[in-house]
């Protein structure tokens, strides 16, 4: 019995000394660890959505025609010119491939820069209060490397000025949002969409599987959390 009880006692002693919270973290520490979730975090993003089918294949980011112009995609489909609009279907998400790499030095600047109070209101805050930390950050730096990368892809593609001249006719009526009035600037914005809410997803995973972190440091933060 008294082996029993002394072996009961070790065990809850153990588990004690690994029940971290948050105070028992430095700040240093905290932050460390949010920014090698985070850099964890866009690292996998980038490499999932700038991959062959990273747009195109997952239903979740996958670019597609917007508003009353999707809605003209599917009459020119029942009316047998589907190819057409798959093809620029195509270009669109390929675009969108080829530019986000170019994100992940800017995303990684943004997480360096960020201060001891930036981070723990991150940790204090919503599920995802890191993902709009980085998008308020960083989408406007993003926007310009993405924008010159998505208009030389999509101006190789013939269907592309056809779109710009339909979209812009369109947006002058008020049917198509102004955003939407040209190739590049629709693919960049759904893009930039597509990336953080695919980094949503990586902080989402850490936030509910912390053992998942790459780091033992940001292991004990998020586990602590």
């Amino acid at each position: 019995m008294l082996r029993l009880t002394t072996l009961a006692t070790g065990l809850l002693l153990s588990a004690s000394a690994f029940a971290l919270s948050l105070a028992d973290l430095t700040q240093q520490d905290a932050s460390a660890g949010l920014k090698d979730a985070l850099i964890q975090g866009t690292q996998v993003a980038v490499k999932q959505l700038g991959a062959p089918g990273g747009f195109s294949d997952n239903p979740d980011v996958r670019i597609e025609l917007p508003g009353k112009l999707g809605k003209a995609a599917k009459t020119m489909k029942m009316m047998g010119m589907g190819a057409q609009v798959e093809q620029l279907e195509a270009s669109m998400n390929q675009a969108a491939e080829a530019a986000v790499p170019q994100a992940q030095a800017l995303l990684i600047e943004a997480v360096k820069k960020m201060t001891l109070s930036d981070a723990k209101a991150i940790l204090a805050g919503p599920q995802d209060a890191a993902t709009r930390y980085l998008d308020q950050s960083s989408r406007e730096q993003i926007r310009a490397r993405f924008l010159p990368i998505v208009k030389q892809a999509t101006d190789q593609v013939g269907l592309a000025q056809q779109y710009n001249a339909f979209a812009s006719q369109a947006a002058a009526f008020g049917v198509v949002d102004g955003k939407h009035s040209s190739a590049e600037g629709y693919v960049t914005e759904q893009a930039l969409n597509g990336l953080f809410e695919m980094i949503g997803q990586q902080e989402a995973s850490i936030r509910q599987n912390p053992a998942g972190a790459a780091t033992s440091l940001a292991k004990k933060v998020f586990g602590a959390l």
